[in-house]
């Protein structure tokens, strides 16, 4: 629709301006007072008069009478001026040739307008800690951040996808004093992560007895910071056990990621940024630590270093975005953390803008707010944290459970069930305001029906299944018209996809492409009940109707990629 819009614009100032003579109205101004009516009853865009009134000197019904008595464009079918609003109507022949035609010209590339081409984005997200399970705390930040990736790539954007390692630390200490007293490496092996979580909990219940035991993790961890080949060797293990499980969970969600330098590859970086701290006279001693002051900008202090040297967040934070406009050079740096960080990325944000950095203003924080789980208990070797892999096991479970009823022939359903349930749980998170905290409810997520992932995927699955009993039809033997108010309907929704992409990488926000699908289920699946497809009887009808089958199943196809949920043909 954004060149329905331009064009209409552009139309409307010439025919405003034949009305005022001499205004400083343009271009964008009209671009910026277009609004979508609730009704399609008042019209595809409207256009309101009211702050024309102080221009024109008139009351903004009688501007909208005069702009309509004098309003031509090739592209509307008629406008009515209804209580100071222009109502402008799209032409049937726009929506056949800007629309369903280029949808087959561009096929997978339609919606995306090349804005992001010659561009780097770079996305941390994800990002575990080592040696810890995949929890649904990790939820949003891996599949908010995939889709923010895959939103930008859509756009042009060469992008890189950083898992950033929670792989550094004290807590490594732990977990060697732990192997090395309780530890079995055949167990270990067979186990992966579960192994290595049961270690690290037994070393905090034993440790709450025996004291000695943290200090003998400090001197482990010590030894780890210098090399000690014993240590490094158990660590890089450690890292390797957790990467192997971890890529099963991102397997299940299509996700790959250019990069996972983790903390620990910054460790002989972050001299330097400090250095610069020091030259800058940025930094100050407080209680025996180094702090940047930052009480002017209305924040708490940013700790830098602590009393033993040693250092913090901020400090790995600082040099990892060192690191990554040296090496990538980009437009956009986006973290996507939870919404309890913001402080953290607010504080380093705005040291590093003191240090000199020009590109400071090219971070970028998203923040999310919680998930939990109501009305499903699921049991996990934790005890007190629901494993993403049991969120999707549960899910995969009650697919298959559905699919016994409905369909329990399906061939490949283990495959299918896996890409609904899955989906099921991607949808119903990135449906929500991403801000807003979720309360998941898997009945709701798993329904066929309503705004949910498996009922965007069943219709997917639909098209394709008209698609195929359509077979080899010559669909363009003749010139598509449109003949009912859905076929209408359907292109006008298919029109503002590229209005959504661009809107969702305006605002961070994937939610904008979730019920942007669901818009386009609820068009297609009113025109499918509305009008017959495949079995029209005049010819011209028929093909106009496979080939509007087929536009939706590339678009829908396209914001699916968008979002991680899997395409599915059958269900």
């Amino acid at each position: 629709m954004n060149n329905f819009k331009n064009t209409v614009a552009s139309d409307l100032l010439s025919c405003i301006s034949g009305l005022a003579g001499d205004i400083t109205l343009t271009k964008d101004d009209i671009l910026g007072m277009f609004e979508y009516p609730p009704d399609s009853s008042l019209g595809d865009i409207a256009f309101p008069c009211f702050k024309l009134s102080r221009i024109l000197r008139k009351a903004p019904p009688v501007i909208a009478q005069e702009i309509s008595a004098s309003f031509k464009s090739e592209l509307v079918s008629k406008v009515e001026a209804v209580n100071g609003y222009l109502n402008i109507f799209v032409s049937n022949d726009y929506l056949i040739k800007n629309v369903l035609l280029r949808i087959e010209e561009e096929g997978e590339q339609y919606g995306s307008d090349g804005s992001g081409k010659g561009k780097v984005a770079v996305f941390d997200y994800s990002s575990p800690n080592v040696a810890k399970p995949f929890h649904i705390g990790h939820l949003g930040t891996t599949i908010i951040g995939h889709s923010l990736k895959m939103l930008h790539k859509f756009q042009g954007y060469d992008c890189v996808g950083i898992n950033y390692l929670g792989d550094w630390g004290t807590q490594f200490g732990k977990l060697i004093v732990a192997y090395n007293l309780w530890g079995d490496k055949a167990k270990i092996e067979e186990g992966g992560v579960d192994e290595l979580v049961a270690l690290y909990v037994k070393f905090h219940e034993e440790a709450e007895n025996d004291d000695s035991l943290n200090q003998r993790a400090r001197e482990e961890f010590t030894k780890l910071e210098h090399h000690d080949e014993t240590n490094i060797g158990l660590w890089k293990w450690f890292v390797e056990l957790s990467l192997a499980e971890y890529q099963k969970t991102y397997k299940q969600l299509g996700i790959e990621f250019d990069s996972y330098k983790g903390e620990s590859f910054y460790t002989d970086k972050m001299p330097a940024q400090i250095q610069v701290l020091r030259d800058k006279n940025l930094l100050k001693i407080d209680d025996g630590a180094s702090i940047v002051d930052l009480s002017e900008y209305n924040m708490p202090p940013c700790l830098i270093l602590k009393r033993d040297g040693s250092t913090l967040y901020p400090t790995r934070d600082i040099a990892a975005a060192v690191y990554r406009k040296q090496t990538y050079n980009f437009d956009k740096c986006i973290y996507v953390t939870s919404a309890g960080q913001s402080l953290h990325f607010a504080q380093w944000f705005k040291v590093v803008e003191l240090m000199g950095y020009d590109w400071h203003d090219k971070l970028v924080h998203v923040p999310y707010g919680t998930v939990s789980i109501n009305n499903e208990k699921l049991a996990t070797r934790t005890g007190n944290v629901i494993l993403l892999k049991d969120l999707f096991a549960t899910a995969i479970e009650k697919v298959n459970e559905i699919m016994n009823e409905k369909n329990p022939n399906l061939p490949n359903r283990a495959e299918i069930a896996e890409a609904v349930g899955v989906g099921s749980v991607i949808f119903y998170y990135l449906y929500n305001n991403r801000i807003k905290d979720i309360n998941f409810v898997m009945s709701d997520a798993l329904s066929f029906e309503g705004n949910t992932g498996p009922y965007a995927q069943y219709t997917y699955a639909r098209t394709f299944g008209i698609l195929e009993k359509a077979g080899d039809l010559n669909y363009n033997a003749t010139e598509p018209v449109i003949t009912s108010s859905e076929e209408a309907e359907l292109l006008k929704v298919l029109s503002k996809f590229n209005e959504a992409v661009k809107s969702a990488i305006k605002e961070y926000e994937p939610s904008v492409i979730t019920r942007y699908i669901i818009d386009v289920c609820s068009a297609f699946n009113k025109f499918y009940h509305n009008c017959q497809i495949v079995s029209a009887e005049d010819e011209i009808v028929r093909n106009t109707r496979v080939r509007l089958t087929a536009a939706t199943k590339t678009v829908l196809g396209s914001a699916f990629e968008l979002i991680c949920l899997k395409k599915t043909e059958k269900i």
